[in-house]
């Protein structure tokens, strides 16, 4: 095992786009555990949308990464030396570990993960906390029911590609939309997807109009802004917006774009929730179980597009989810198993 441990600090709240300067690349000795605690050699790392939140200084529905800090994020990996009583070293385990090569844990948040049940990175996709959004998003904040129209945006993505095979497995007829036409192409011939909207080549509105004419029962919102706006013009008596996230606002340095066609809500009795999977944790076992018997049986698939490079490479790959380049969850590979 390496004797340095480097890692990855936030350095200054980014405006916009995250560049370089905002991150500061550290490096000291492998931490050794006390008594209640383990340590954690790190394969795989989540980069995930919210990232850029946790960078803002303010309220939010969790605290914000504090300059100076490692930067947060989910990852696996394999335990190396543990002085705690429900750990052993060689176990494989997912926690909120940051951005470094080597963490200290007590434990808490951690849990065992099976890599001959499924590899590695996918306990940071369906079967982590992605899946696990799309799953009571969809079902308990949207309460879908079989004979629905789902529409999901960022459908090609980590939470969206699997919101969308759930919806598809409950018997719900399912649109996504996606930027370009091979994302479009993925969803509806590998996922399942009954229709695609390409927004970069398409116009939204009139797509919807096309593929959802009777209306949206259940929309699974991850962009906001000017689509979750045509999706409201779409919306059939009754429907369920589940507010998952808002990429296409997170680097904008003006005010935040909210819904001009809310008046929609009234119209068509509808409501729009937000959601954060964190408040579902004592129900974690029961999606988990669910996603990866659907994992098992063929019926859901998970992707991931994984980023080689190490710690150094985490700047760039956290760009690749507001350029939209990935494809399917996006993982930060340290080369270790």
């Amino acid at each position: 095992m390496s004797a340095t441990n480097h890692q990855v600090r936030l350095a200054a709240r980014p405006s916009g786009l995250p560049v370089q300067s905002d991150w500061s690349f550290t490096e000291e000795p492998v931490p050794a555990p006390s008594a209640g605690e383990l340590v954690v050699q790190i394969a795989y790392i989540s980069i995930d949308p919210a990232m850029r939140g946790w960078m803002n200084a303010g309220a939010s529905y969790i605290d914000a990464v504090e300059i100076g800090d490692v930067m947060r994020a989910g990852a696996v990996g394999r335990v190396t030396a543990s002085e705690h009583p429900d750990f052993a070293v060689g176990d494989h385990v997912y926690g909120a570990f940051g951005v470094q090569e080597h963490a200290l844990s007590n434990g808490q948040g951690v849990v065992k993960v099976d890599p001959g049940l499924a590899p590695l990175p996918t306990y940071l996709g369906a079967l982590g906390m992605p899946g696990l959004t799309a799953y009571f998003g969809l079902l308990d904040v949207g309460k879908l029911a079989e004979g629905d129209t789902a529409v999901v945006s960022g459908a090609a993505g980590a939470v969206g590609s699997v919101a969308g095979q759930i919806a598809r497995i409950k018997g719900a007829r399912v649109v996504g939309i996606a930027g370009g036409a091979e994302k479009c192409r993925w969803i509806v011939e590998e996922l399942g997807f009954d229709a695609a909207i390409d927004y970069k080549g398409e116009d939204v509105r009139r797509a919807l109009r096309e593929h959802v004419p009777e209306g949206v029962d259940v929309y699974f919102d991850n962009v906001g802004g000017e689509i979750l706006d045509a999706v409201l013009a779409r919306l059939a008596r009754g429907a369920r917006i589940v507010i998952c996230g808002a990429v296409s606002q997170y680097n904008a340095t003006g005010p935040v774009r909210g819904p001009s066609n809310y008046l929609a809500l009234l119209v068509y009795r509808a409501s729009m929730t937000g959601m954060v999977v964190f408040d579902y944790a004592a129900r974690y076992g029961e999606a988990t179980a669910a996603l990866a018997g659907w994992l098992g049986e063929g019926r859901l698939i998970s992707r991931e597009h994984i980023v080689d490079g190490g710690i150094s490479a985490f700047p760039d790959a956290l760009l690749k989810l507001f350029s939209g380049e990935n494809t399917g969850k996006l993982v930060l590979s340290l080369g270790v198993e």
